[in-house]
């Protein structure tokens, strides 16, 4: 296989990790951090009324089509009553009922909301359906009429008139005998005057209707909530925000639309006397939490086949897991490009693994002393001429007794930390000793001892790496971090250059060579030979 291939290879992983990883952090919004946080705000919806003898039904309007927000969670309260929800494709509704009730009722709807992805801050679907006009007896439908036809005037398209017209109606100061003569129809109400607007657009078949929408704020306290009225106007190929009271177009960024389903947002059987009020906090949540729950409410899939669907003890088991390759890698770097040697391929990375119960001076100080005693038992074992199986079957169980005296004797001692002794691997442990004996016996103590310390270094700077917090959450939120690694390694396998040891150990042949000095003619000698010489 040419090295072309290879790139190309490596070159498409990378490509692939990385736009996966991209696509989780900017349309998931899977955090960076393991910290981060993010901007979440809870608005909640208190009904107060005074129950009428008998049976009494509420029902009140929720929120639906939240363009640029999601809804993460919700809670209802609502004691000793029914609760019935009903979605449609105008919006939602939850009904609440009971058959006798004394005193003064309370009643909660609390949901808790997130600024929504920029790719799912899509507009109102609602089909453009054209209302009811307004029935108007003399002069009101004279008024009317006349105030369209100059409303019309003034405008070039669908959106325009729409504004105008608001425009017209809200404004402040000296008025027209048209608008003074519809304002004693429909009142000096928002809802009202938005009501209206809308059933004149509908004399004129442009389609429109009144939306509910709180605007949030950024306070952290709760605040109360003015619920206001908007109004969306279809212009033929899309609906268009309008304010009613400035005229303005455009859906403002804070606005959080609660209901535009066209019915009342508070509505009780028999019309007792009721309130409705609304309050707003802002509040800090754990940005992945909040991911999480998002992609629950938007499509379950997309967290049922990933680990976060795991079980909370296996989530634990392969945040350890995931972290074996960056280990591993780190062993590859160090052995391949700087020339440490060490006992075993992975036997560092275990090793680490095991550090991170221990903590590193623990860890390297129960290793020495295992492998120590381990390595003394080895070189008596050696005299009794055993074979291979039998002899490290032997050093095992002395190993898992000197882990279990070591254990007690720390607790004896009130150290803890001696407790995590039993968490090295046993096996792993047992080869070391075999392989650290024959590497004594084979090349000396001096190469034994030094691949010892390369394999504790090894394992301590991996248990470094493998510990950091940051780096942890990053591989488990995104695992196509290992595709990267597992691309470097590709490409590492076809290194076969000097390692860095090894520019240390022959840096002698590196230098310039001292430049020989060439010996004198035999002439030049008879020359500058004495006379006594010469005689």
């Amino acid at each position: 296989m040419s090295k072309r291939h290879l790139y190309l290879l490596a070159f498409a992983i990378v490509a692939v990790a990385f736009a996966a990883m991209y696509y989780k952090w900017s349309v998931l919004k899977f955090p960076l951090q393991p910290n981060a946080q993010v901007q979440v705000w809870t608005v909640q919806a208190h009904v107060e009324f005074q129950p009428r003898k008998g049976a009494n039904t509420v029902t009140l309007q929720l929120p639906a089509n939240t363009p640029g927000y999601t809804v993460l969670d919700e809670r209802f309260v609502a004691r000793n009553y029914s609760q019935l929800e009903e979605a449609n494709s105008d919006g939602r509704e939850v009904q609440w009922a009971i058959r006798r009730a004394l005193g003064e009722q309370d009643l909660y709807y609390r949901a808790t909301i997130v600024r929504a992805d920029d790719h799912q801050q899509a507009g109102l679907d609602f089909d453009p359906l054209i209302g009811e006009p307004p029935v108007l007896e003399e002069p009101y439908a004279t008024a009317a009429q006349t105030l369209l036809d100059q409303v019309r005037d003034r405008s070039s398209n669908t959106v325009t008139f729409a504004r105008e017209l608001v425009r017209r109606l809200g404004e402040s100061g000296e008025l027209s005998e048209e608008v003074k003569l519809l304002a004693e129809r429909y009142g000096q109400d928002d809802v009202a005057r938005s009501e209206f607007i809308v059933q004149l657009l509908a004399t004129r078949n442009i389609p429109a209707r009144v939306i509910y929408g709180i605007q949030l704020t950024d306070a952290d306290a709760d605040l109360e909530a003015k619920m206001q009225t908007w109004l969306i106007v279809h212009d033929g190929l899309a609906w268009a925000t309008l304010d009613p009271r400035t005229a303005a177009e455009g859906t403002p960024p804070d606005l959080f639309t609660w209901s535009a389903s066209g019915k009342p947002l508070l509505s009780i059987e028999g019309e007792p006397p009721s309130a409705l009020m609304f309050t707003v906090s802002r509040n800090l949540a754990d940005a992945m939490a909040t991911a999480e729950r998002r992609l629950e409410v938007q499509d379950a899939n997309l967290v049922r086949y990933s680990l976060l669907s795991l079980p909370l003890q296996a989530q634990e088991t392969y945040r350890i897991l995931l972290m074996v390759p960056i280990g591993a890698f780190i062993m590859l770097l160090l052995r391949n490009l700087v020339g440490i040697k060490t006992y075993g391929t992975f036997m560092p990375v275990l090793i680490a693994l095991a550090f991170r119960e221990t903590a590193l001076v623990a860890g390297i100080s129960l290793f020495v002393v295992v492998v120590g005693f381990g390595l003394l038992v080895r070189f008596y074992l050696e005299r009794l001429r055993l074979l291979l199986v039998p002899r490290l079957t032997a050093i095992l169980i002395l190993v898992v007794l000197l882990m279990a005296a070591v254990s007690v004797l720390s607790n004896r001692l009130g150290i803890e930390v001696g407790l995590s002794v039993a968490l090295f691997p046993m096996v792993i442990m047992a080869m070391t000793i075999e392989r650290m004996s024959v590497a004594w016996d084979e090349r000396g103590a001096g190469t034994a001892i030094r691949e010892g310390i390369g394999t504790l270094i090894v394992a301590a700077l991996a248990y470094v790496v493998m510990s950091w917090p940051p780096l942890e959450h990053l591989v488990f939120v995104y695992p196509e971090t290992l595709l990267v690694l597992f691309a470097l390694a590709l490409l590492l396998g076809r290194y076969s250059g000097y390692r860095l040891n090894e520019l240390f150990r022959f840096r002698a042949l590196a230098r310039e060579p001292d430049p020989i000095v060439p010996p004198p003619a035999a002439s030049d000698a008879t020359d500058t030979a004495t006379p006594d010489a010469k005689a």
